[in-house]
């Protein structure tokens, strides 16, 4: 039994989303919270507790718009989490969609995407949509 992760957003903080039951996990919205160890601990925990104790797929969908620093180093961690589940035989995918408007944060996916081994789709999403 798992609690699945169900945060709204603010101005500072990504809206995240877990669905265990799918194997999913979506992040939307900007992130530059004061405290990001606070928010994104949940979301660590979160993946840590699905690749331990499930052997399904795990889908990370972003739709993340600002990143300030310590809300990067924290995509690094999850990042990492998911390279070593792939490594490990698990199958992974990351989906970043994003405003085709602004060129930095697909830049930011981009720089992301080097590190890992795992599928990783950088997408402009729909204006408007």
């Amino acid at each position: 039994m798992t609690t699945d992760l169900n945060i709204p957003g603010s101005q500072a903080t990504p809206a995240i989303q877990s669905d265990w039951q799918a194997g999913r996990l979506a992040m939307q919205g900007d992130s530059y919270p004061e405290n990001s160890y606070e928010l994104f601990d949940q979301v660590i925990g979160w993946v840590e507790h699905f690749l331990d104790q499930e052997s399904r797929p795990l889908a990370l969908e972003l739709e993340l718009v600002y990143l300030n620093t310590s809300s990067v180093k924290a995509m690094m961690d999850i990042f990492d989490l998911l390279e070593e589940a792939h490594l490990g035989g698990r199958e992974i995918g990351v989906t970043w969609r994003y405003d085709a408007r602004n060129e930095r944060i697909a830049e930011l996916a981009e720089e992301f995407r080097e590190d890992c081994s795992f599928p990783f789709a950088i997408t402009p999403a729909r204006v408007g949509a």
